[in-house]
């Protein structure tokens, strides 16, 4: 992984101590977003880490400890960054939370990859914690779409639909972003936010 990449993941997971476990976690995304989560060992974890294989057992029961880990942080994180966007304008609140959701999914791409592609993977106990969250990522946009319908703001028949097409522009972009293809992820926000606000039939703010 370049260094680059890796500190912007360690930044990431800054809440996960002590570090040791933080940079496990970091390779496992790592090596689940290059390898995915079955072609991928402890063994292999443990190497992008530059620690012992018996060090993932030390902090993490399993494998798939650790995609639940990712999964359910990077499913928190979006989560609050949707929710942080507030205000009156339903057309601004729309753009601003398009634009937050896309460049991150660009930005963290590989860690979006794994939150979003790997959750088959996950035990049925892990995977309805997860599911609770996308739930409110869901409910998150759809009370956006909602608001700006009841103000007239937008022109969208199927509520569900239009809140079904926004989240999966975004969360796509994880799969095919790369920052040699001539777009930062702000650009990348500011492109979806446009994109968006025309789905919904709304002009930009």
């Amino acid at each position: 992984m370049p260094r680059d990449e890796f500190e912007r993941l360690d930044s990431t997971w800054a809440s996960v101590t002590p570090p040791a476990a933080r940079r496990m976690l970091i390779a496992a995304a790592a090596a689940f977003s290059a390898r995915g989560y079955h072609g991928t060992t402890t063994r292999d974890i443990a190497a992008e880490a530059g620690m012992s294989p018996a060090a993932v057992y030390i902090h993490y029961r399993s494998k798939e400890e650790l995609l639940f880990q990712i999964s359910r942080i990077g499913h928190a994180t979006s989560l609050s960054l949707l929710t942080a966007v507030t205000g009156d304008d339903p057309v601004a609140r729309l753009a601003s939370a398009v634009r937050v959701f896309a460049s991150w999914h660009a930005e963290y791409r590989t860690t979006a990859r794994v939150v979003q592609y790997e959750l088959s993977a996950l035990t049925p106990e892990h995977l309805a914690e997860v599911a609770e969250l996308r739930r409110g990522i869901e409910g998150a946009v759809r009370e956006m779409v909602e608001a700006g319908v009841a103000a007239g703001a937008f022109d969208v028949p199927d509520v569900r639909g239009a809140t079904l097409a926004v989240l999966s522009l975004c969360i796509d972009v994880a799969r095919w972003f790369q920052p040699d293809r001539g777009r930062t992820p702000a650009e990348i926000g500011d492109l979806y936010a446009d994109l968006v606000l025309r789905m919904v039939g709304a002009k930009a703010p």
